[in-house]
């Protein structure tokens, strides 16, 4: 596999980051410590490097009705500024990922904006698929990935420290900006998109730049935050931060042998749609069977009532018999105990319901609990 580097490498390897594979790119898995990491991102802040990711545009008078068809959820009815959560699926309703949409404002009457923000691994298939599925509207796909990068501030800090980049006339555009919201403000002397968004449970600001101003944008936000305890972090933060807020990973909890239902993302699906949308059929008939609620599997969070953790593919049992498989785990740096996440049989699925994950021929008691594992304070 071709190895990959972004715009930040540098400052990574300057900053004496241990790096990883991650979909075909060399990331930061972490710096000093990741505990630390993670720590700084619940009670301060951390800088992210998720240049990794793709950044695919798609512009046209057929944008809004293009993505209906696209994607599994009602793009058209995403208001200019707003984003949403969605999958793009197969025929079979399998997920080619999870991605979110940002709607952006038209330059030209008759001419709508997205950007649609797919996972690292899957940036060139999506990019890809959505350019055959757009064959018969008046759309134009644009896959921007390869000269876009992105940074990402998260913690309770985040705002403080963003503010501190933008002219005071436009604090109010970022103070006031909403969850899965985005605008364009001045950062450092650039115009960039800023977006409310994030993977690790805390609020925080996902921002788009060309690479070429991706090392200055860094710097600025580390000398930024220097007073409020932000440091850069990590794939390991980013994980466990994502495990603790129950956000499905690509890879684990997602995938083309999964669905929507199974998954618990049955609300992301606009079956109510009143076009067509690849995989409806599909996905009509899934719900339709039960899938996730009276048969099959679904996805649970499991607590650890021990101190052992349970890791991805570990088997979960039930009175010895195979129930399930735990699709991530790990300790919890921020609860104190072991979560997990995990396919079950529905009828073990129900909340305080107790199994046992098989951790190499040891069984360790978990508790089935609601998801997410934490929530911030708002």
């Amino acid at each position: 596999m071709t190895e990959n580097y972004t715009a930040l490498y540098e400052q990574h390897k300057k900053a004496g980051a241990s790096f990883t594979d991650f979909g075909g790119w060399q990331m930061p898995l972490k710096y000093e410590s990741e505990l630390a990491e993670h720590h700084a991102v619940r009670k301060a802040a951390g800088l992210f490097d998720l240049s990794h990711m793709g950044e695919v545009w798609v512009t046209g008078p057929d944008a809004a009705a293009f993505l209906d068809y696209a994607l599994a959820g009602k793009m058209s009815a995403v208001a200019v500024g707003k984003a949403k959560y969605s999958l793009i699926c197969n025929t079979d309703g399998g997920i080619i990922d999870d991605l979110i949409t940002y709607r952006r404002p038209s330059t030209e009457a008759g001419v709508d904006t997205y950007l649609v923000v797919p996972n690292a691994g899957n940036a060139a298939v999506v990019a890809r698929t959505l350019l055959e599925r757009a064959a018969n509207f008046d759309v134009t796909v644009e896959d921007a990935s390869a000269e876009t990068s992105l940074v990402a501030v998260q913690g309770p800090e985040s705002e403080a420290i963003l503010l501190k980049l933008v002219p005071a006339e436009q604090h109010h555009l970022v103070s006031d900006l909403k969850y899965y919201a985005a605008v364009e403000v001045a950062i450092n002397g650039q115009d960039l998109l800023v977006a409310r968004t994030g993977y690790t449970g805390e609020d925080g600001f996902e921002i788009y730049v060309p690479n070429l101003e991706a090392p200055a944008l860094w710097e600025a936000l580390l000398d930024a935050g220097a007073g409020h305890g932000l440091i850069p972090a990590g794939l390991a933060a980013r994980d466990s931060l994502r495990l603790e807020a129950g956000m499905p990973l690509y890879g684990n909890e997602l995938s083309r042998h999964t669905n929507a239902y199974a998954a618990g993302l049955g609300p992301v699906v606009s079956l109510a749609k009143e076009t067509d949308f690849v995989g409806k059929e599909a996905l009509a008939a899934i719900k339709a069977a039960g899938v996730g609620s009276t048969i099959g599997q679904k996805l649970v969070g499991l607590k650890g009532t021990g101190r052992r953790a349970a890791r991805a593919h570990y088997p979960v049992l039930k009175d010895g018999a195979l129930v399930g498989e735990v699709t991530s785990g790990q300790p919890s740096p921020t609860l104190g105990y072991p979560v997990a996440m995990a396919y079950v049989e529905v009828e073990y699925a129900e909340p305080g319901t107790l199994l046992n994950v098989d951790l190499r021929g040891k069984p360790e008691r978990f508790e089935v609990v609601a998801l997410p594992f934490y929530k911030r304070q708002k």
